[in-house]
């Protein structure tokens, strides 16, 4: 229990502040723990940046399943309008994922964390839709409404969802 509220705090502060910018003098008291207690749940930076990705990737696909139509294309469409609602409150800089990967290009495991985040983001909308043969379109419309949110805002939404539903007639 204490490791998931330690997660939750480094989210947060990683959220608010970047990756560069928090030292882990910092970060210990953005979770008020100990620095042993820190290291005893997360033994490095890059432990409490996995740890927060992690985390931030459990909150991220039951945010989108709250109140969700079972699947098919409705359910899609509400994945987009949680995604709409996500990057206005928990992301309006972007992706927190994308942005570790910017701040650490080189760093294995924070890219095999992301890796994992976006393969599993893929096949949830594959398995969504009931259309595992369109998951990679599906995400790739996911992806780029993340990565233009900073500048479209709700046009990148609703330019998604007429694209989703385009590729969805088009292969009825």
């Amino acid at each position: 229990m204490l490791r998931e509220q330690i997660a939750a705090s480094l989210e947060e502060a990683f959220s608010k502040y970047g990756f560069a910018e928090p030292s882990v003098a910092q970060l210990k008291t953005a979770c008020n723990v100990s620095l042993r207690t820190l290291y005893k749940y997360y033994p490095s930076k890059e432990a409490m940046i996995v740890g927060a990705l992690e985390y931030r990737h459990q909150r991220y696909l039951t945010f989108l399943l709250n109140e969700s139509p079972s699947n098919g294309v409705e359910s899609v469409l509400h994945i987009f309008n949680k995604l709409e609602q996500w990057m206005k409150e928990y992301a309006p800089h972007g992706c927190l994922s994308m942005n570790a990967i910017a701040a650490f290009p080189d760093n294995p495991l924070i890219s095999k964390a992301v890796k994992e985040h976006k393969e599993q983001v893929r096949q949830f909308l594959g398995l969504q839709s009931q259309r595992e043969d369109l998951s990679t379109a599906l995400f790739l419309l996911h992806e780029g409404v993340s990565s233009a949110w900073p500048l479209l805002g709700k046009e990148a939404v609703t330019s998604a969802q007429k694209a989703i539903l385009q590729l969805l007639e088009e292969d009825l």
